[in-house]
């Protein structure tokens, strides 16, 4: 590990991953592939070119790797052959709809009985209830299948079984010691699960379970006409709302989900779905991208969910008439606005209280506010993990409740925290992953909950103290920072959780002039590059920090600086070229 900056303008530690004495730090613009693939771990041929041009035939597993598959399968084929009827069970969230989305569109495609179900964030909270059972047997439902939830449904699945439904659980989120007593529970994080799989999304679990239908249906006596069909549903066609998925539940872009989302991007692009193509439309999109789904399309589909009920954005995906596409996305657009401004004035408060924790040497962030919005709950606490590096729970206090969601740093597994907690009776309802969890406890707990976040997040830390360190993929001369060069990053592309975009360290620049740019935020500027040329940059939230301060002060120009942050294609006007967005400086 080699420091390329001990602290920078930002405080923040630059390391280099891998460094040999006797190469040149700077990297040659024809070998920068090979030394960011390097850095990440990569050493086999194979291995790297199956990266760079990630197919689903090259990832796609044998569905029955996944315990319990072949069993789910063979349950899911009887349900749909008798022509009984079916209820898909998901989340308020992107992850649970698109999960929902795809097993509705493929089931109604083969001609089955299915209805659909999303829970509401504040009138029923995540999960499985005992209510949605009882609707479910009154409507003479024979088979539930949940799907990104269930895992924790211990009573719920117990008392769906009681009133004569089976039961098949999908999920992806850490099980307790003792699954529900569904007929086929098949989730990669389950103890007894040898597939590997334990990276993918709810929505990745539920494609694979799909195909394993597939097979299975065509391993069974059909008629003609379902024959046909069958052979006429594309799953592939699916992958758009796949990739959204994964996306959007910011789950690592490694092996099955970086073919997902290479591949989905792609069908994206040839608009399948009538309710994204016009989403797109809603939200600006001109090019499908990971920063377009999980920046532009997630939020609209979230918002929905965040305020009141997540159907909206269920039956956006789901519509095949233009005119309720139009009427649904445009619903989603503003309430998307309407999340925005939720959520900036709750963050003003949270901000203030989560600068005290600081200062009082917490290893962990606890903010809670009487009947704040519960919907933005977890943007705001990404939004506190990023800026003060330390796991966040942000929550809401009503009615002698609180219910929250965390989001963490690399190092602490929250979802751990968050079951634990369950475990000990701290909290009453739990769960997540190590990235990200929600929770509800009795407000006479609330010191409890904080003093057992704070404990355990130190043990997970071991004495260490959470370091802002910031990891460079690559050292270049300012000078090649340009269109080429962008093309040859491209290749790493889809970019996201597992497969950040490349940070790079930009030598030799010489400041030429900034200037305050936008809602008086951001910045932008340009820079002389040793090759006599200029390169222009960009820099986002940076006015108001020790960055931006020095970039603004016209004595600090034809000053030598480095630049971290990240190369982009800027296209003003139909001009295209390389812009650099700065995210740190150091001199």
């Amino acid at each position: 590990m080699r420091k390329i900056v001990e602290k920078s303008m930002l405080g923040k530690t630059w390391t280099m991953t891998t460094y040999s004495e006797n190469e040149d730090y700077l990297c040659n613009a024809d070998d920068l592939l090979n030394k960011i693939l390097s850095n990440r771990g990569f050493s086999d041929a194979n291995e790297i070119k199956k990266f760079l041009k990630p197919s689903i035939k090259e990832y796609m597993p044998n569905p029955s790797v996944l315990k319990d598959m072949d069993k789910a399968a063979s349950i899911i084929a009887d349900a749909i052959l008798k022509n009984e009827k079916i209820a898909i069970y998901g989340d308020y969230d992107v992850d649970g709809i698109t999960s929902t989305a795809i097993f509705v569109k493929y089931l109604r495609a083969l001609g089955a009985d299915v209805v659909w179900h999303l829970p509401t964030r504040d009138g029923e909270g995540y999960g499985l209830n005992i209510a949605t059972m009882d609707d479910f047997c009154s409507s003479d439902v024979k088979l539930l299948i949940t799907v990104d939830c269930g895992i924790s449904g211990i009573e719920e699945v117990k008392y769906a079984k009681k009133l004569g439904i089976k039961v098949v659980v999908t999920d992806h989120h850490s099980p307790d010691s003792i699954l529900p007593d569904a007929d086929a529970v098949i989730n990669p994080k389950r103890s007894d699960d040898e597939s590997g799989l334990v990276y993918l999304a709810g929505v990745g679990v539920a494609f694979l379970t799909l195909v394993a239908l597939r097979r299975e249906l065509k391993s069974r006596h059909l008629n003609s006409e379902l024959k046909e069909v069958l052979e006429k549903t594309n799953l592939m066609n699916y992958l758009d709302v796949v990739a959204l998925g994964t996306i959007c539940d910011t789950m690592p872009l490694i092996g099955l989900n970086r073919a997902f989302v290479a591949t989905g991007l792609k069908v994206l692009g040839l608009n399948n779905n009538l309710g994204l193509q016009v989403l797109m439309k809603v939200a600006g999109i001109k090019k499908p991208s990971v920063y377009a789904a999980g920046f532009a399309l997630g939020p609209r589909l979230n918002a929905a969910g965040r305020l009141d009920s997540a159907s909206p954005a269920l039956e956006l995906l789901l519509t095949d008439n233009i005119l309720i596409a139009q009427d649904l996305a445009q619903r989603l657009h503003f309430m998307n606005q309407e999340r925005i401004d939720i959520q900036n004035s709750i963050m003003l408060c949270a901000t203030d209280m989560a600068q005290k924790y600081c200062s009082q040497g917490h290893c962990s962030l606890f903010v809670c506010g009487d009947n704040w919005h519960g919907g933005v709950m977890g943007i705001i606490a990404g939004r506190l993990k990023d800026k003060y590096n330390l796991p966040a729970c942000v929550a809401t206090r009503c009615d002698g409740m609180i219910n929250g969601s965390g989001r963490s740093i690399s190092g602490i597994d929250l979802g751990k925290i968050i079951h634990d907690a369950l475990a000990e009776g701290i909290i009453t309802e739990g769960g997540g992953h190590a990235a990200a969890a929600g929770f509800s406890l009795p407000a006479e707990n609330e010191n409890l909950f904080c003093q057992f976040l704070e404990q355990a997040v130190k043990e997970q830390l071991n004495g260490a103290v959470p370091r802002q360190e910031i990891l460079v993929d690559a050292e270049l001369d300012a000078g090649s920072a340009n269109l080429a060069l962008l093309n040859k990053i491209s290749a790493l592309e889809p970019f996201g959780q597992g497969n950040p975009e490349p940070n790079l360290v930009l030598h030799g620049a010489t400041l030429r002039y900034a200037s305050i740019m936008g809602n008086g935020a951001h910045l932008r500027g340009c820079v002389n590059t040793s090759t006599g040329k200029q390169l222009s940059f960009v820099g986002f939230n940076l006015v108001g920090t020790p960055v931006g301060d020095f970039l603004l002060d016209d004595a600090n120009v034809n000053t030598k600086i480095m630049m971290l942050g990240k190369l982009k294609e800027n296209d003003y006007n139909g001009r295209v070229n390389a812009q650099f967005v700065v995210e740190d400086l150091a001199l």
